[in-house]
Order: structure tokens, then C-alpha cells, then sequence
């Protein structure tokens, strides 16, 4: 097989899902016009989300969710010890996503688990890691969920070897490009002129302000920001909560306040 008169290597691949949604996978067999272009790249040995087969010879692991507990550590090592490529995919996998909201009642999770759960009894760890907190990951794939466009340029570029080139700028400057009124005139919250590009804005462009699901861009000035966002009347934990949501800015979270 060749892709403009390179030969490429078809590689086999696996995805799996810890504590998750599974909108990551979903978005890559919901979109249905490049499935065939995509499934094309790769020989897909292991994805519950589409195919009843649970092979176990992979090159490529494609993670999706953060971990959650004792169980899924083991899980997760014993897919780094055979995988080649071990890819983070999604807000989840990146970073703990919504689920790393649990790690701030720590000290008191007794109390979330009644809340969220009764008597219902589950088992948990104290905290939920994001991968590369449990093992060494080789690549991620940002959003919530990450751009199905973003996830074909990633396999192709591991297809013919090569590096794929995040964005370095902010959502902003994608914002602009698609010529959008800027949400903070239209009292809004954005967390765009922090957050990593490369979804195409499509929060912003739908009049939704950015939730920073894609963690920070390279050099986000927080500070300036957070000028902004208190001169336009939001107060600090109306910000501390909107920098939270995905964990992306775990270590940006106490300049909110």
C-alpha cells in the first residue's frame, strides 16, 4: 500500500477504555464518510466499540480514560509491556478529565462515594492519574473528545513514520481564523486564549465558550487572562471552576484564586 508513492507500514492496532465515556472511541466510528480512509491505515485487532474480535498482537495502543483504580494500574502496564506506541487519547487519558474533579474531596471521599453512590459499594483509588501518570506514554490526542481529523493525521503520520507537529498557538487564533466575534463581548467565558489549538474552535464557533479541553497552549499567559476575565465580571471561582473542569491546568488552578 502507498500514500502519495510512499510505501506504508499497516499497522496493528488496539483501543481500550478505562474509566471513560467512551466519546473518544465513538468519535472515530461515528464519523462515517473517512471510516473506510481511516480503517484503511491501520489493522484494528482489539476496539469493543466496533468489532466483536479481542486480539492481542498490537503494535499501537490507543487509550481512552483516566484510571481510577488498582485493578486498572495492572491493566493499563500490562498494554504498555506489548505495545510499541502507547497513545493517550482524549481529555481523560491526557489529563484525569472530568474525573480527576474526585482528587479535590480526597480528604473526604467517604462522603463522595455516599453522595454519588449510597450504599452501593465500589472500589476506587484516593486519586484518579491521568496515563502518563502510571506508565510512559509515547503520544496524545487532545479534546473532549479529541478531533477524529486529529486522530487520522496522528495514525497516518505513525504509518509513514514521521512526527506529528501539535499546534503550538491558542484556540484563539483557529477563533479569528473563522472569523467569530469574540465571546467575552458577548459576556461569555473562554478559556480559548490559554487552551491548546486544533480543534478548529468549534466550541467558540458555536457561541460556547472554550472549557480548555485540550489543556494549555505553549506560554499561556493565565495572568492576563485572568485580568480580563475579572474586568468582564466573573469572579475568581467562577474561574478556578471553569480552569478545573478537565485538568488540563491542574498546576495553573491556585493563580485563579
Amino acid at each position: 500500500m502507498k500514500f502519495l508513492g510512499v510505501d506504508l507500514v499497516k499497522p496493528k492496532v488496539a483501543f481500550f477504555d478505562f474509566t471513560s465515556c467512551e466519546g473518544c472511541q465513538l468519535s472515530i466510528v461515528n464519523k462515517e464518510d473517512t471510516l473506510v480512509d481511516f480503517l484503511s491505515l491501520v489493522d484494528v485487532v482489539n476496539f469493543r466499540e466496533a468489532i466483536s474480535d479481542h486480539g492481542e498482537n498490537y503494535e499501537i495502543a490507543f487509550i481512552e480514560g483516566a484510571i481510577s483504580r488498582e485493578d486498572e494500574i495492572q491493566r493499563l502496564q500490562k498494554i504498555r509491556l506489548k505495545a510499541k506506541v502507547l497513545v493517550a487519547m482524549g481529555a481523560c487519558a491526557c489529563f484525569g478529565g472530568v474525573n480527576q474533579l474526585r482528587n479535590k474531596f480526597e480528604n473526604n471521599l467517604s462522603w463522595v462515594k455516599i453522595e454519588v453512590y449510597g450504599d452501593y459499594p465500589i472500589e476506587t483509588n484516593s486519586r484518579v492519574l491521568a496515563v502518563d501518570e502510571v506508565v510512559h506514554v509515547d503520544l496524545k490526542i487532545y479534546g473532549c473528545p479529541p478531533s477524529k481529523a486529529e486522530i487520522e493525521k496522528v495514525v497516518q503520520m505513525i504509518a509513514l513514520k514521521k512526527v506529528y507537529n501539535y499546534p503550538k498557538y491558542p484556540v484563539c487564533m483557529e477563533c479569528k481564523a473563522n472569523g467569530n466575534v469574540c465571546l467575552y463581548d458577548y459576556g461569555k467565558m473562554c478559556l480559548g486564549p490559554i487552551t491548546r489549538a486544533g480543534c478548529g474552535a468549534i466550541c467558540a464557533t458555536a457561541k460556547r465558550g472554550c472549557f480548555g479541553c485540550r489543556g494549555p497552549a505553549e506560554e499561556p499567559n493565565l495572568e492576563q487572562l485572568k485580568q480580563i476575565m475579572l474586568r468582564e465580571g466573573f469572579t475568581k471561582e467562577q474561574i478556578f471552576e471553569r480552569l478545573s473542569i478537565f485538568g488540563g491546568f491542574s498546576d495553573k488552578e491556585e493563580d485563579a484564586v
